[in-house]
């Protein structure tokens, strides 16, 4: 018989889960880890690995100085008009608590480049792992099970467990009941991905036909934390919708790689130490993955199209907002040689990677030949991708025509060339569980609910995380606190 009392449940098996479950089990406790997948990594393992934190070494080996106070100030420059919507306690949380929590994943082995700048930061702030994200999840799991944390995968919870106002464990799926002596720690993500009737109470209606990212993002910690009488904060905040080409059907050998330390160490180095023109095609092997198109292709005279060879939109006014309502959600960007020529150097970029480099139309070409198609005709274009022929090239020909009127250049030169599908996602929500500065769940009321707490998305609790590289500082602070939290819980 599985063993199914512990002193912490940890629900996620993401970047807060398992930080929470790692801080718990390093206190001593019996901890088990619950991910509804088959497999680790949440939203922490899809994302660039960039993370926004003041006061660190890389800062003053560069001659930074940076403190919290300063940094608290420059994220309330991120939110804008939203700043009073902004929780400001947890964002004094966030930037007091976020280098120690940085210094954390230092100590278990992760590499990290930068800082680079990200204004309106006033210092470089940005640090991105090395070699990739996934590198955040080798590291916490292999710790993790080094302090005996018990890790379940294809575990979903469906309930969570009461005695009276306390939260006591929670029941899975198939009925299964495991026992928390001490604390609940919920760190399923958000709800970027959840079903049309929980992102149609929370999300505009714009966003509510929008695919997640993170297509298990579903809002389980969220619908868990509300039964138990929460309530979720910012509930109709999102980041996006947002183009992003397909990531590949499969990884490519060199993201394949352990993200051992003696590799990331070896890239970190050559980072700094190579010439770029050595280094470039190495490093974009990394970045050209899962990556934003530019607007400013469609500045340029870029055109997009659906997958019936067909234009749907200004490219100029909100193109993003139209993808999901086109044919099997997706679209391509249709460029010919003069346009293709201008998106090989600086400051004419297909894609930016936050923290790590620019990706020009050659590293497409080199990298991701699965989305990057050329040809001398329309006709052949479109037969690589499998487009309509004849809409494919009456539609360029009406561009060109319309061209003059509305300030483009036309498209005329060939050889031309199709980038995509792309389609628009939902990258976060924002809406997270009213939590205290122990991430303690909240009811309604501002009451705790006793030995329930929240980390990551799930436990957002109103703050705002506009700029990159925030939502993953907050996960592994939260995930910190949180674990933390749980483990000094009275027993029950």
């Amino acid at each position: 018989m599985p063993k199914n009392t512990f002193d912490v449940v940890v629900v996620g098996g993401g970047g807060s889960g398992l930080t929470a479950a790692l801080t718990a089990g390093r206190l001593g406790r019996e901890v088990v880890l619950l991910e509804k997948n088959p497999a680790l990594g949440g939203t922490t393992g899809l994302s660039v690995g960039s993370i926004s934190c003041n006061s660190t070494p890389q800062q003053k080996a560069a001659g930074i100085s940076d403190s919290p106070d300063e940094h608290f100030e420059d994220m309330g420059k991120f939110a804008g008009a939203l700043e009073p919507r902004d929780n400001l306690d947890l964002r004094r949380l966030y930037v007091e608590n976020v280098p120690e929590a940085f210094r954390f994943l230092m100590d278990l082995g992760i590499e990290f480049m930068g800082p680079v700048p990200e204004p309106p930061h006033r210092y470089p702030r940005l640090h991105n792992i090395v070699p990739h994200s996934r590198g955040y999840i080798y590291r916490l799991v292999k710790h993790c099970r080094r302090e005996g944390v018990e890790i379940r995968t294809n575990a979903p919870v469906v309930e969570l467990l009461r005695d009276g106002d306390r939260v006591t464990g929670v029941r899975l799926a198939d009925g299964t009941e495991i026992k928390a002596r001490r604390g609940v720690v919920l760190a399923s993500g958000d709800y970027s991905s959840a079903d049309g009737a929980l992102k149609s109470e929370f999300l505009p209606e714009a966003l509510c036909d929008v695919e997640g990212i993170n297509t298990t993002s579903t809002g389980d910690g969220q619908r868990l934390g509300r039964d138990a009488g929460s309530e979720v904060l910012n509930p109709d905040l999102a980041w996006g919708p947002e183009m992003r080409f397909i990531a590949p059907p499969k990884p490519s050998i060199i993201t394949r790689i352990p993200p051992i330390r003696p590799f990331a160490r070896l890239v970190n180095w050559a980072i700094k130490n190579l010439p770029q023109p050595i280094l470039r095609p190495f490093l974009m092997s990394f970045v050209t993955t899962f990556l934003a198109p530019s607007h400013g292709l469609f500045k340029e005279g870029a055109l997009l199209v659906n997958s019936e060879g067909k234009r749907f939109c200004d490219e100029r006014d909100g193109p993003q907002h139209k993808v999901s309502a086109q044919p099997g959600r997706t679209a391509y960007i249709l460029m010919d040689d003069a346009m293709a020529r201008k998106f090989t150097a600086w400051p004419h970029y297909i894609s930016t990677a936050p923290g790590v480099a620019y990706a020009y139309l050659p590293d497409y070409q080199r990298n991701r030949k699965d989305i990057c198609f050329k040809a001398a005709t329309v006709a052949a274009l479109a037969a690589k991708v499998n487009l309509p022929a004849k809409a494919l090239q009456e539609t360029l020909d009406q561009a060109n025509a319309e061209a003059r009127d509305s300030g483009r250049a036309p498209l005329s030169e060939g050889p031309f060339y199709l980038l995509g599908p792309l389609k628009s996602w939902i990258c976060f929500t924002e809406g997270g569980l009213k939590v205290d500065k122990t991430l303690q769940v909240l009811r309604g009321d501002g009451s705790p609910i006793t030995g329930l707490f929240a980390a990551g998305s799930t436990g957002q609790g109103g703050l705002l995380l506009e700029g990159h590289g925030h939502h993953l500082g907050w996960a592994v602070t939260s995930g910190r606190i949180a674990g933390r939290s749980a483990a000094f819980q009275t027993v029950v």
